[in-house]
């Protein structure tokens, strides 16, 4: 179903080259399901763009199907995308200005379907809205907008079906629910899911997990636990020796200094009178 022969991405900035991803190898069965897990950062999405043929990697292929995507162009491969794939992202994506009913009958119309609007109203029951068709978006809870996107994904049968954090921007109780809604539907349908998710109790409910870690691919039995951050890996962290404590040496303060005495002003010199001058000598008087 999905087979991804050693593909590598690289981008160039105003830097030089940066490496996305490098050396991704995978396959999949039809039935199967993936989980792309991984720090943010790590290429999950920029992965599942290319295995969607939204992307192209700079190096290796993929096939969907038994086809080649990478050796095609933009318009053959998106003659297979209306074919084979169907979307959930995070993002509902459903245009405001349609019914729920017709948002999810609207790829079924573009593509010729006669019965879209019957279609669509039947998955629509299957994800539990059929009483609120005629809603539009801005009518419905975030829960309900995500399941009319589900509703949408799986109207036109698609044999993929790509997640991106479908949940992420639901609250808990609510992303429970889209999540068993996907895997149930999956389950019936038979339709293969490859999603990208943070959540460790999602991922593990999937068959296969891909690890990513700064864009390589990290064997998850290496992981000090089943879904704990790649970027840890298999480096383990060096265990301090213990050591005996050391004894705390006493410490003594230091003695104050003395106060030194400021030194005595000298004193003025005394002032030194003047020398009395030497009386002149009289003459004496001649006899």
């Amino acid at each position: 179903m999905i087979e991804v022969s050693n593909i590598s991405k690289q981008v160039t900035t105003t830097e030089g080259s940066l490496s996305i991803l490098q050396g991704i190898n995978l396959s999949l069965a039809s039935g199967e399901s993936l989980a792309i897990v991984g720090p943010s950062g790590s290429g999950k999405s920029t992965l599942l763009g290319i295995l969607a043929g939204l992307d192209l990697p700079s190096e290796g292929s993929v096939s969907l199907n038994g086809q080649n995507i990478t050796a095609m162009d933009e318009e053959g491969r998106a003659a297979v995308r209306a074919r084979t794939v169907g979307f959930v992202f995070q993002s509902f994506h459903l245009l405001p200005g349609l019914t729920a009913l017709e948002n999810v009958a609207l790829p079924l119309e573009l593509q010729g379907d006669k019965e879209a609007l019957k279609t669509a109203a039947y998955y629509l029951q299957r994800v539990g809205l059929d009483h609120r068709t005629t809603h539009y978006p801005r009518q419905l809870s975030g829960g309900e907008q995500q399941r009319v996107a589900v509703a949408r994904a799986f109207a036109c049968r698609p044999t993929i079906l790509f997640a991106d954090e479908p949940t992420g921007n639901l609250d808990t109780g609510t992303g429970e629910k889209i999540n068993d809604l996907l895997f149930d539907l999956n389950k019936e349908e038979g339709t293969t899911l490859v999603l990208v998710t943070h959540e460790h109790n999602l991922a593990a409910r999937c068959g296969k997990r891909l690890v990513l870690a700064a864009g390589l691919q990290v064997d998850e039995s290496l992981l000090e636990g089943p879904l704990k951050s790649p970027l840890k890996g298999s480096v383990k962290k060096k265990t301090p020796s213990k050591k005996a404590p050391a004894k705390k040496k006493a410490v003594t303060k230091p003695k104050a200094e003395a106060k030194v005495k400021p030194k005595a002003k000298p004193k003025a010199a005394a002032k030194l009178k003047p020398r009395a001058k030497p009386k002149a000598k009289t003459q004496g008087s001649k006899s």
